[in-house]
């Protein structure tokens, strides 16, 4: 580190010399893991230039339609260019999609009927999903209020998904209409599941029930590895646009892709039967979400980066982390068991002050909308809510974890990190 960083880092952030010691011990130990995330960046580079090249994309593209959306050559040009990448039929992007759990209830109750069973077969999902389900909450508008059913399988004690269970749960219950994957490790202690995972579990599904439809919750995973969810054997997959597939540009937005005519029926529950993905406004945006995806493959890697690096200096500074700086990872998020809530949330204040955005605010744990537990969430974004950007968040609960994602630039990930750690060892020093 050049000691005019060094200095400005001290007396302008308060960084904790110490953790500036830590800070060049863990970028040392991570060099040769970065040079490997380099390749699949280069790989998932060339993927996605060669999908808007087939799909001639030029200026005319970027269109701004208002009202009905009827006719958007963006909008129809963008979603052709997600179904190749993805290496699928056909895919659903949209603005008018919120967030990831948006896209996720799509593709889940465009899909299932009164009757059906979703079996979750990585364990409990994601807790902005656990009300769409209908496991908690008053269940108004839940998949459980229509009808559908619910049964989960949990990972082994290895982290594994348990083919056996689910094999015999198919050839038990003829009602399984749907199998969901989590391939993030959303707020669990657990490795992401890795694209070789995600294919031996759908040919276990497949080998028992073909017609089973096979559903990723893709968050956090795009461009984490050479190939998708779709190009190993799932049917339907969806994401956000404000998490890795955005680039940091996309202002909104997610997707849903796969086969045709899951990805049909994902776009009548969006609009309305009969419509489907024939309407749709774009205002302005498509050329944000066509730029996002192009940068995509390389702010992914940074995220990654970024990601490792913490995963480093944590576990140095005496931290219990997942996944570790040397593991295979299938997903930007990296996990720090603090113990206790005050170095939690003192670690997230700490990267909303290295924030370029809103780094003036104290971020507090609130009763945030779709959680059971109060929430604390560290976003200093340019986009609200934006995960690839540098951001911390956790639940507030025993053993008290904070889930760090994001980083449009290592650079700025890193001088974030320094300054949560820092605030985390000051903070102890005037307890």
């Amino acid at each position: 580190m050049l000691e005019l960083t060094r200095d400005y880092l001290i007396n302008n952030y308060n960084i904790n010399s110490n953790v500036l010691e830590l800070a060049e011990k863990a970028k040392d130990d991570v060099s040769i893991t970065f040079s490997n995330i380099d390749l699949v960046k280069e790989f998932n580079q060339l993927k996605v230039l060669k999908a808007m090249q087939d799909e001639r994309i030029s200026d005319s593209h970027f269109t701004n339609t208002t009202g009905y959306g009827y006719g958007d050559v963006g909008r129809d040009a963008l979603e052709r260019v997600y179904a190749r990448v993805f290496g699928a039929e056909d895919a659903l992007v949209r603005p008018q999609i919120v967030s990831g759990t948006h896209a996720i209830t799509l593709a889940l109750a465009g899909n299932l009927r009164p009757g059906d069973t979703l079996l979750a077969i990585t364990g409990r999902p994601y807790d902005t999903l656990l009300q769409v389900i209908g496991i908690e909450g008053d269940n108004v508008g839940s998949l459980k209020e229509f009808g559908i059913k619910y049964k989960q399988i949990d990972l082994t004690q290895d982290y594994k998904i348990d083919t056996k269970k689910i094999k015999e749960e198919l050839l038990n219950d003829s009602s399984i209409k749907l199998v969901a994957i989590q391939r993030s490790t959303g707020y669990g202690w657990r490795p992401s599941l890795s694209i070789e995972d995600i294919e031996s579990a759908i040919k276990a599904v497949k080998e028992i029930r073909e017609n089973v439809i096979c559903f990723v919750d893709n968050c956090y995973g795009e461009f984490l590895d050479i190939k998708e969810p779709t190009e190993v054997g799932a049917d339907i997959v969806a994401g956000s646009l404000i998490k890795n597939i955005g680039g940091g540009i996309a202002p909104t937005g997610g997707y849903v892709v796969g086969k045709r005519e899951y990805v049909e029926q994902a776009g009548y529950r969006l609009t309305a039967p009969g419509l489907g993905k024939e309407c749709g406004s774009t205002l302005g945006v498509i050329r944000l979400m066509m730029q996002g995806l192009f940068l995509a493959p390389h702010i992914t890697a940074e995220a990654l980066k970024s990601a490792i690096f913490c995963s480093r200096i944590m576990e140095l500074s005496g931290y219990e982390v997942s996944p570790k700086f040397y593991e295979k990872r299938s997903d930007i998020i990296q996990a720090i068991k603090f113990n206790n809530e005050r170095d939690l949330i003192n670690f997230c204040k700490g990267i909303q002050k290295g924030s370029p955005v809103d780094s003036f605010v104290e971020c507090e744990p609130w009763d945030m909308p779709g959680y059971t537990d109060q929430v604390i969430m560290a976003a200093g974004a340019f986009v609200q809510g934006s995960s690839i950007e540098l951001s911390a968040d956790a639940p507030i609960r025993p053993p008290y974890i904070a889930y760090l994602q994001g980083g449009l630039t290592f650079e700025h990930a890193k001088i974030g990190i320094l300054i949560g750690l820092s605030n985390v060892i000051n903070n102890k020093k005037g307890a």
